[in-house]
């Protein structure tokens, strides 16, 4: 059947399109013999190898155990494997040829050059193990800094620290000042991290923990920071109180935390309201003002950070300040069951659990009066 000048055309158009290819193109009929092959392909291996076995040029005399075209032609669908031709490594996909009646006839392979991408492959998973090993020990310094047992038979003290990334950017910390005064702060740093994970260390080790004013150590720690010329996108909002156990008295400032802590008992509960602005550089002299209130035994303090309030269930409703307040307040265990009934709740609101990935920091602590 002679082939009309159309035909011809559109042969030799689609000829020249696949010989101008970079990607390597070969044609095998259903006996494995190749009857085409693109001039990247015919050029790279030096020889045309048309007329022979496809699995010829991978210098074997069998067909290919794990031969996609074989299978292409069996399922009538693309396949896709690699395979390792003159030490370099190719993506090949095998596509079936089907005629005028539906019968494949042919398969057309593509193979890729994909060595480079492979060993850049390699190259970022080896990085990323690095990576995870390095926050790894992050974490392990950041947890590190976390409080520690304070014995004291004036006060008991419980926190939960659960950070949504390797390394988080909330922090609290509880400590002895003196004899007769400890003092304790929530933190809750901009963003999360490496570089959120940095402002909490520098939050622990720059804090005076000598001074019994805390606005006097928030205004010390406002210009430690901007000594220390952070990043203008960098932050930490810090709410800081001390306690006078001979007197049970409860001093307390604030650096722009937006969630208040609240003192609690039995019977009422105060929510600790107080303006000021974050640690950062937005302005040259904060003022920061000291505010006092009288405790009694079994007074609770209960701080806190917004990744609480701010987690949602599956209908879009928020954990929420109320739903927190009516928990505290409902519950006459000490700190730490209190803490574990709050976060159990949160899993039950939320659908979490203690394994799954959760979408901010959920810092909390609590102390209660003794």
């Amino acid at each position: 059947m002679r082939q009309n000048s159309g035909d011809t055309f559109e042969f030799s158009l689609i000829k020249h399109i696949i010989d101008g290819m970079y990607d390597w193109v070969r044609v095998i009929d259903k006996d494995d013999n190749i009857i085409f092959l693109n001039k990247a392909m015919a050029s790279s291996l030096k020889t045309s190898w048309v007329g022979q076995k496809c699995y010829r040029i991978l210098g074997r005399n069998d067909p290919c155990k794990n031969c996609i075209s074989r299978k292409a032609v069996f399922e009538g669908s693309p396949q896709m494997k690699e395979e390792i031709i003159n030490d370099r490594i190719y993506s090949v996909m095998s596509s079936p040829v089907r005629n005028n009646k539906g019968e494949i006839i042919y398969v057309v392979e593509v193979l890729r050059d994909i060595t480079e991408m492979k060993l850049l492959q390699e190259e970022i998973i080896m990085q990323n193990k690095k990576l995870k090993e390095d926050l790894a020990i992050a974490r392990k310094l950041q947890c590190s800094l976390l409080p520690k047992n304070i014995l004291d038979t004036r006060f008991d003290f419980s926190f939960i620290y659960k950070p949504c990334e390797a390394l988080g950017g909330d922090f609290v910390d509880i400590f002895k000042i003196d004899e007769n005064h400890a003092g304790i702060y929530i933190a809750d740093v901009s963003g999360h991290g490496v570089s959120a994970s940095m402002l909490t260390v520098f939050l622990k080790s720059s804090i005076d923990k000598k001074l019994t004013s805390p606005a006097a150590a928030l205004s010390k720690l406002y210009t430690e920071f901007n000594r220390s010329k952070y990043d203008n996108d960098l932050y930490i909002t810090v709410f800081y109180a001390i306690i006078d156990l001979e007197n049970n008295l409860l001093y307390y400032s604030n650096a722009g935390h937006s969630v208040c802590p609240i003192v609690y008992n039995n019977r009422e509960f105060k929510i600790l309201y107080s303006a000021g602005v974050p640690i950062s550089d937005w302005i040259d002299t904060p003022a920061y003002e000291d505010k006092l209130l009288k405790l009694e035994a079994g007074d609770k303090l209960f701080l806190y950070t917004d990744g609480i309030t701010e987690l949602k269930n599956k209908n879009n409703e928020y954990f929420g300040e109320d739903r927190l307040l009516n928990l505290l307040l409902a519950s006459n265990s000490r700190p730490s069951s209190t803490l574990n009934r709050i976060l159990n709740k949160i899993y039950e609101f939320t659908g979490l659990s203690p394994s799954s990935d959760i979408p901010d920091d959920i810092t909390m602590a609590l102390v209660e009066i003794l």
